[in-house]
């Protein structure tokens, strides 16, 4: 009896990446490519279709595009039966990684992984086990280990923010938060990271893997 094979989505909005994933996927047995989408968008309502066992999705769709690639996997396996989604980015900061892993991502590499452990991945994902880049690992580990000392997604994204460039105010509008919550996430920032300046706090987050270089 031959076995299913394992459906795919392919999500990224660059057609070379999407062509270099369908030619290492499609090599191995039991894989099929059944369909790409350019946009998150597209990737959530292609997904919904009902034929689709993993997406491999992408983070980041292009500034200005509208959804991200975390609001995708949390739509996508919102649905009661949906596919699994297994993330395949070139981020691996924990602004990055968090987000995704919360919105319900089954697995999570980096686009320099061998094309074994890609389609290892994806039939771990298939079978509702997740795969970890070992570097995404690690830090989740060390998170673990030392939970009075790691930035908490909200305090994560103020300092991201904080990296652009974006005053306390201009955070706040963002987030819908009040200055003064800015000002406290920071303080805990600071506290955490042993610190005492925005520079300070951006460059040892940056050196971390916290907050995307």
């Amino acid at each position: 009896m031959t076995e299913t094979p394992i459906r795919l989505l392919l999500a990224d909005d660059h057609p070379v990446v999407r062509a270099g994933l369908r030619a290492v996927l499609e090599t191995e047995p039991g894989l099929t490519v059944v369909a790409e989408a350019a946009t998150a968008e597209d990737a959530v309502a292609r997904a919904a279709e009902g034929d689709i066992d993993v997406v491999l999705m992408d983070l980041s769709f292009g500034k200005g595009t509208g959804m991200g690639g975390a609001e995708a996997t949390a739509r996508i396996t919102a649905r009661p039966g949906g596919p699994r989604v297994v993330v395949v980015t070139t981020y691996d900061s924990d602004a990055d990684t968090l987000p995704a892993i919360e919105a319900g991502a089954t697995g999570y590499l980096l686009k320099d992984a061998p094309p074994e452990d890609l389609a290892a991945a994806v039939r771990t994902a298939a079978a509702g086990r997740t795969t970890l880049a070992p570097t995404v690992a690690d830090r989740l580990m060390n998170r673990l280990r030392t939970p009075g000392t790691a930035l908490t997604r909200r305090e994560t994204e103020v300092l991201g923010l904080v990296a652009e460039g974006l005053s306390n105010q201009a955070i706040g509008h963002r987030l819908h938060l009040t200055e003064g919550t800015v000002k406290s996430h920071l303080a805990r920032v600071y506290a955490k990271l042993g610190v005492d300046s925005r520079t300070a706090a951006v460059a040892t987050a940056t050196g971390r893997g916290l907050i995307r270089r």
